[in-house]
């Protein structure tokens, strides 16, 4: 059971930051880890009954995170639940329900910097080329593989888009990234072509007379869910020789550093991944860097 507190700052975030339910999610699971941590050192036998969050200090989170450390959480999960937990105490500070953040002195662990992984051009063309059938499911696979690769979109988003969110003709698409912001996605000639076919030949026939605003359907005329793609696109990768343990979000970042690669300008990769901030874009300048590396140590008579 989810904590007074806890419920009216998702419902903040929810209303005021319109985020996205997997997100929420995210941060419920994270802030009802404290909570479960309060009640258990505090002896509440009343598992239901909800924590005073105004009460909370230092002291109490320091243990916290010392527990989490001693169950071998990573520094990027550990570092996660505390972000969550600073949105809550900010949250709770500017409803005037706190004098102090008690969270104000407390650093958080130095994530890795870790490089994104991606697939080469020559891997995504194998696995945009592979023939995948005639049926109405493997033409709709097919055209949510070139489409996510075409534009960059985020997996909640491909299988978010509507119907009227298509303008073929201009070819482009709108979509709605975090924070339900909006923005113009360029599709591509070979993704529209994708897409004209898929209309046209696939779509009527998972529809089977019924009606949808959503583009990608189920076989049941439903909108597709991201876990049923995520599991098409590791059996189409795998069908196709693929053998790293690919993901959609492989395809994003292999859309924005082909991209980078090709001379496109960090600016412009932003807007249409939907960066906040550019210095997020700018990871993808070190994958084209490492790359250039792999390839001169390979290629160079002397590397």
């Amino acid at each position: 059971m989810t904590d007074l507190v806890i419920d009216q700052f998702l419902t903040y975030l929810s209303v005021e930051k319109g985020l996205s339910k997997n997100t929420l999610s995210a941060y419920a699971q994270d802030l009802n880890k404290f909570s479960d941590f309060l009640k258990k050192h505090q002896g509440q036998k009343n598992t239901h009954e909800s924590i005073d969050f105004t009460r909370i200090g230092r002291d109490e989170i320091v243990h916290f995170l010392a527990e989490l450390r001693h169950q071998s959480l990573s520094d990027a999960t550990v570092a996660r639940i505390l972000s969550s937990l600073r949105s809550l105490f900010k949250f709770l500070f500017r409803e005037g329900k706190l004098t102090q953040d008690p969270l104000a002195q407390i650093k958080s662990p130095k994530k890795p910097s870790r490089l994104p992984k991606i697939l080469h051009l020559n891997e995504v063309e194998a696995l945009l080329n592979f023939k995948k059938g005639d049926k109405p499911e493997a033409v709709r696979d097919d055209t949510m593989l070139e489409l996510l690769y075409a534009t960059g979109l985020r997996v909640s988003e491909l299988i978010g888009v509507s119907m009227g969110a298509l303008n073929l003709e201009a070819g482009y698409l709108l979509t709605k990234g975090k924070g339900a912001k909006e923005r113009i996605v360029p599709i591509g000639t070979c993704a529209s072509t994708k897409i004209s076919h898929y209309l046209s030949s696939a779509r009527p026939r998972l529809l089977k007379g019924r009606t949808s605003q959503d583009l990608f359907l189920s076989r049941l005329g439903k909108k597709m869910s991201r876990q049923a793609f995520w599991k098409k696109l590791v059996h189409y990768a795998r069908e196709a020789g693929i053998r790293k343990q690919v993901s959609p979000h492989m395809l994003r970042h292999s859309f924005a550093s082909h991209l980078l690669e090709r001379g496109a300008d960090l600016r412009s990769i932003q807007m249409m991944l939907g960066h906040a901030d550019i210095s997020t874009t700018q990871i993808y300048t070190h994958v084209a860097k490492e790359r250039l590396k792999k390839i001169h140590q390979s290629a160079h008579p002397r590397g």
